[in-house]
């Protein structure tokens, strides 16, 4: 077989730099410092809900005059207090909630003390009233309701601050002098690039849905031709290059094939799951966390960050027909990744956590709702103090003190807060918190406590 000329080897392997983003980069660079390292394991499980979920149908208030308030605001959009789920907070001072019918697996977490809820939560620079959004006396997340500034406010929590690092990225930069050992990158994402792993100085490691993503045309297996092609590769990358951009370009390659053969090798080690995922996108992402998760051992790993998504949830027209196969998937899969920690014993080490991009409005468009801005999210994992609704749910009604237009909520609890506790747990020190999350000194409360 012919060997790759240099231009073909710089296209190829510039084609699969891109779509690894980098990724062996975070095993290397992260090897800096001679910190102690942690005496055990923890990792945050970001379930990102693309397009803006309506949390307001996720979790609903079944007391009386709460659901009445609901049930005129959401018009023909809310659903009946008979098919809700019933959950009973330890801390909802009397106030009764229902979960959307189709998360069954969520309410069997609730009721077990392994999830939590945290209410009407966003993006904010610092605490905001009605009065103050109408007549501009307080900063305020620029662009809100737009689909990508807000998904970039809940990723990198920047506020007003231009900026291009991510809240789980500062983490990694805060502890890779902790984690020198590490065989794998802190962040690990399963749905491509995203601005929350984005670091300074440390690299995400990004891999497909079902695990690392190899360098296309390549083969691990000796006697075939591609595997011929990879020989092949591996002189061009060996080379002695005239010139620090192509060597400093080799080695990025070289790291790559390694950082894939290590991961994928690993994962092929990972003792079977009796646990049964869906059979969806979200699914497979969680299932290949279980993995990695499953060979934390082999690959030295104490702590990790892990990003996966789901979309669809822009939900502007057939919110009814959709809604349901939409938080029923994410209930499925999240009930599913949990037992399959509890299966691996580290469901007390293991914490997931929904984001999206905002709530919506309470008001219907005539067969869907609207961008909007404060919205519920769940907590899921042993280390969860579960079984509660964190922050102030808010009154669910057309022009309430909390709405700035067509049931748009401001939100009673920032997106800082609740990532900072969380960072809190994962082993950010106090003092640096500030700089996971910059508007976390704007609020009186720095910890939530929905962690144990």
């Amino acid at each position: 077989m012919a060997e790759m000329t240099r231009r073909q080897f710089l296209r190829r392997s510039s084609l699969a730099a891109a779509t690894l983003a980098a990724t062996p980069g975070a095993a290397y660079s992260q090897v800096v410092g001679t910190g102690g390292g942690f005496s055990d394991y923890r990792a945050l499980v970001c379930v990102f809900l693309f397009g803006g979920n309506d949390s307001f149908n996720m979790l609903v208030p079944r007391s009386d005059a709460e659901y009445a308030a609901y049930a005129q605001a959401r018009q023909n959009l809310a659903i009946a207090k008979s098919d809700l789920l019933p959950i009973s907070p330890a801390s909802a001072a009397g106030t009764q909630f229902g979960l959307h019918p189709s998360m069954a697996g969520v309410q069997s977490l609730f009721a077990s003390g392994a999830a939590a809820l945290v209410a009407n939560v966003g993006p904010l620079i610092e605490p905001t009233t009605k009065a103050q959004f109408m007549n501009r006396s307080v900063r305020l997340p620029p662009q809100l309701f737009s689909h990508n500034d807000q998904q970039d406010q809940w990723l990198a929590l920047k506020g007003t601050t231009p900026g291009n690092t991510g809240w789980a990225g500062r983490m990694a930069d805060l502890l890779q002098g902790v984690v020198a050992n590490q065989r794998m990158a802190t962040n690990a994402s399963m749905f491509g690039n995203n601005l929350m792993q984005a670091a300074q100085e440390t690299v995400a490691y990004v891999m497909g849905p079902g695990g690392p993503l190899q360098f296309e045309g390549f083969s691990t297996n000796p006697g075939d031709l591609l595997y011929e092609q990879r020989l092949a590769f591996q002189r061009i990358i060996e080379a002695d290059y005239g010139t620090v951009y192509e060597r400093a370009f080799a080695e990025v390659q070289q790291r790559a094939i390694e950082a894939a053969d290590t991961v994928t090798a690993a994962i092929e080690t990972a003792p079977p799951l009796t646990t049964v995922f869906p059979q969806s996108q979200l699914g497979q992402q969680l299932e290949t966390v279980a993995k990695l998760i499953a060979v934390r051992d082999d690959l030295q790993m104490q702590r990790q960050v892990f990003f996966v998504a789901a979309g669809g949830f822009d939900s502007h027209d057939r919110q009814n027909e959709e809604q349901p196969g939409l938080l029923g998937g994410i209930s499925n899969s999240i009930k599913a990744f949990y037992d399959a920690t509890v299966e691996l014993g580290v469901a007390d080490s293991v914490t997931s956590f929904t984001q999206s991009d905002f709530g919506r409005t309470l008001s219907s468009n005539g067969d869907g709702t609207d961008h909007a801005w404060g919205g519920n999210q769940l907590l899921v994992g042993d280390a969860v103090f579960g079984q509660r609704v964190y922050g102030e749910y808010p009154v669910l009604e057309i022009g309430a003190e909390r709405d700035v237009g067509g049931g748009r909520m401001i939100p009673t609890t920032s997106a800082d807060q609740y990532a900072a506790t969380l960072a809190a747990w994962f082993g950010i020190d106090d003092a640096d918190l500030d700089k996971v999350a910059p508007n976390l000194g704007n609020f009186a409360v720095r910890d939530l406590g929905f962690m144990i």
